[in-house]
Order: C-alpha cells, then sequence, then structure tokens
C-alpha cells in the first residue's frame, strides 16, 4: 500500500485563503499537483475540501470521507467512515496507489495515526490564511526529507515509516 498525502501551505501554515487553497497555490505547486494525481489509483478528501475545492473532474475516483451527502459531486464515492478505514476499503476497491488531498485537519489526524508514507508539501510565500497546519512539525518527525525550490515554491517530499 502506498499512501502519499499531498497539501500546500502558505509560509505560515495557512492552507487555505478565502475558503480554499487555490488563493496559497503557485502556478509551480499546481503543476507538480496535477502531475502527482495521475500516479494514483484513488483520490481520498474530506467533506471539509469537498465543500470548498473544484473537485467536479479527477482523472482517478475520488473519494469524499463525510458524514453528509455531496450532490454537487455525483460521481464521487462517498463513505461515511473513519479516515483509517477509508484507506483500508480505498485500496481494496481501487488499487494500493493512494493520493490524499484532504485539508490541514485530516492530513494531521492521518499523520497522527501514523498512517501516511509520503508527505508531498509545498510552501509558498503566503500569509494569513486560515486552515493552519503544523508542516515544521511534521517536517522533524519525518524519517528523511528532500527539499527543493523552485521560483517561489519551496517543496519538500517527507517520508514516514507507517502503522501497516
Amino acid at each position: 500500500m502506498s499512501i502519499v498525502a499531498t497539501i500546500v501551505v502558505g509560509i505560515d501554515g495557512s492552507s487555505t485563503l478565502g475558503g480554499s487553497s487555490q488563493q496559497v497555490t503557485t502556478s509551480a505547486d499546481r503543476e507538480s499537483f496535477l502531475k502527482r494525481r495521475r500516479l494514483a489509483n484513488c483520490i481520498i478528501i474530506g467533506g471539509n475540501t469537498a465543500r470548498n475545492e473544484p473537485y467536479l473532474k479527477t482523472p482517478v475516483p475520488l473519494v469524499i470521507v463525510s458524514t453528509q451527502v455531496h450532490p454537487n459531486l455525483p460521481s464521487a464515492h462517498v463513505w461515511n467512515l473513519d479516515p483509517k478505514d477509508a484507506l483500508v476499503k480505498a485500496c481494496r476497491e481501487f488499487g494500493e496507489n493512494i493520493l490524499i488531498e484532504g485539508g490541514a485537519s485530516f492530513i494531521t489526524y492521518l499523520l497522527e495515526e501514523h498512517l501516511i508514507e509520503s508527505l508531498e508539501l509545498s510552501v509558498t510565500p503566503i500569509k494569513g490564511g486560515k486552515d493552519i497546519f503544523d508542516y515544521e512539525k511534521f517536517l522533524s518527525l519525518a524519517d528523511s526529507v528532500e527539499k527543493q525550490t523552485e521560483n517561489e515554491t519551496t517543496f519538500y517530499s517527507a517520508k514516514f515509516m507507517t502503522q501497516k
């Protein structure tokens, strides 16, 4: 099973500005993000992400882990499960290459449960948003971290030991 989480944050850790990540991202981040999506068997997001981000079309099946119905995303699979159980079910149904694109709290939960193998993090110069992701904490807990800067975006690839 390969569980990769991806998130973009501003330099202050904010993952949203004006209600979504669109004001936090950069063109370099967007290019990397789209490339990563095409390598997955399935994308998993939380309900808040489903409500606030544009997910009408994805290159692979989309799973929303939520207690609510999401009528604006008719082709998505909506599972009222704990995110841990959703990962297991998604691997069984779609394949073992899972991409987590949830927000700060969703990814934090999965990292704290030691369920994410790789964190693909983009840090942009944006400040003043909300939904803070403590990326410095998780980078310090990683088993290995690679760092690369392109234009105004710093990319981190952090690897973690998981509880499989």
